[in-house]
């Protein structure tokens, strides 16, 4: 079966998160992606967070599988050379330095774009904004940037960092976004340009229903956060919806830390719910007949049902819940999620060989197409693939030979 992106090359000279994030998901999608790494040193994330000695990490192969490693020194005159040559024969060049990094080895957006005129040039950095352009960004940074954290916990607690890489993946995601964009515009111009995505810029836009509720302040409090807040700033909102329908995350039975379904209760549900709990008699309870009396207390509303499900597991709660057309879902933890076989038998969760480390579980594409089959493999060895790479763009056995002696490959 062809793959959606077969013939496309990308020169993926990205590291740590948000690039490999981006390109992995078009590996994936059937493109050629050729990874520039440091000799000897390799992406960063290979030796970070270890959870075995002198392998690879996990936080390294659970973002690069699909690709190929080729060991390049662009500082060097060798692998300048070498760079060129990729240039030529890529579509696609992704990266994800520092600002300024690229330009200071004599391959800026402009030299680029003479090189190979067709090629899409696509840029994730921390910022976009002049003031803040050259600040270094990370996941957390970004969230507290873009708005996230202000608006993640609970209103007694601090601002709250959300453990998603809404930051850093969010933004990859985004990058691809505007790959796929460009490779189909040159379809109809024939011609190269350059993605840029800013980290801050793809958090805000990740949270843009909270600036609705900021707007929405101006005619009084917002409802269906707890408490009608109406302050300057959208509040955090703890575990509520913030969707317009109210919702908790509630205690399961036997009590663990994670024994806990979230359930939301819309208008046309709350009487099949109290049937099924046993409080009927709430049906027609003027202070909770309503949707308009229930918002007023919606502490009770819940601890009503909650002394329902605190005598049952969050996937018996889920089952009767889903039974009478009531919104619900189980809180999984990590070890739930990664112990579902469902998921490795639609290939979702998928256990990766490795010739270092032995087995990995790796997380398999979201994006599934129906005439384009994603077959998942394992992250590269640091340099893997350089010899074959670079025979492919030219340089003959002793050219390779001497790039290695020198350290420029």
């Amino acid at each position: 079966m062809a793959k959606a992106l077969e013939g496309v090359r990308i020169l993926d000279m990205t590291h740590v998160q948000s690039g490999p994030s981006a390109t992995q998901l078009l590996a994936w999608m059937g493109a050629d992606v050729i990874k520039i790494e440091m000799p000897r040193r390799g992406d960063i994330t290979r030796s970070q967070l270890r959870d075995r000695s002198n392998v690879d990490s996990l936080y390294f192969a659970m973002l690069n599988g699909n690709k190929r490693s080729v060991t390049l020194n662009i500082k060097s005159t060798q692998g300048q050379d070498a760079l060129v040559r990729l240039i030529e024969r890529c579509d696609v060049l992704v990266e994800n330095f520092g600002p300024g990094v690229l330009e200071r080895q004599g391959f800026s957006y402009e030299r680029i774009a003479q090189i190979n005129p067709r090629l899409i040039y696509a840029s994730i950095k921390g910022f976009a904004g002049v003031e803040t352009q050259d600040a270094k960004a990370y996941e957390t940074i970004a969230q507290a940037m873009g708005g996230a954290m202000s608006t993640t916990g609970f209103q007694s607690g601090p601002p709250t960092a959300s453990s998603m890489q809404v930051g850093d993946t969010g933004t990859g995601i985004h990058c691809v976004a505007g790959i796929l964009a460009a490779l189909f515009q040159r379809t109809v111009t024939g011609k190269g340009q350059r993605v840029d995505v800013a980290m801050q810029d793809c958090v805000v836009n990740l949270l843009r229903v909270k600036l609705r509720d900021q707007q929405r302040l101006a005619s009084g409090p917002l409802v269906e956060y707890p408490g009608a807040p109406q302050g300057e700033a959208v509040p955090r909102a703890g575990n509520s919806s913030g969707g317009g329908q109210p919702g908790a995350a509630l205690r399961c039975a036997p009590g663990g830390e994670n024994d806990f379904c979230y359930v939301i209760i819309q208008p046309q549900g709350w009487a099949p719910l109290m049937r099924l709990i046993g409080r009927k008699d709430l049906i027609e309870d003027a202070r909770f007949a309503s949707h308009e009396a229930r918002a007023e207390r919606l502490e009770a509303c819940f601890e009503v049902i909650e002394a329902w499900t605190r005598k049952r597991t969050k996937h018996e709660v889920m089952k009767a819940l889903s039974a009478i057309d009531v919104p619900c879902g189980p809180i999984l933890s990590t070890k739930d999620i990664i112990e579902d076989r469902s998921l490795y038998e639609r290939g979702f969760l998928v256990d990766v060989p490795h010739p270092e480390r032995g087995n990995y579980v790796t997380v398999g594409s979201p994006i599934q197409l129906s005439e384009s089959a994603v077959e998942v493999e394992r992250a590269p060895l640091l340099g893997e693939h350089t010899e074959e790479v670079l025979a492919w763009i030219g340089f003959d056995p002793d050219d390779i030979a001497s790039m290695r002696a020198s350290g420029a490959a």
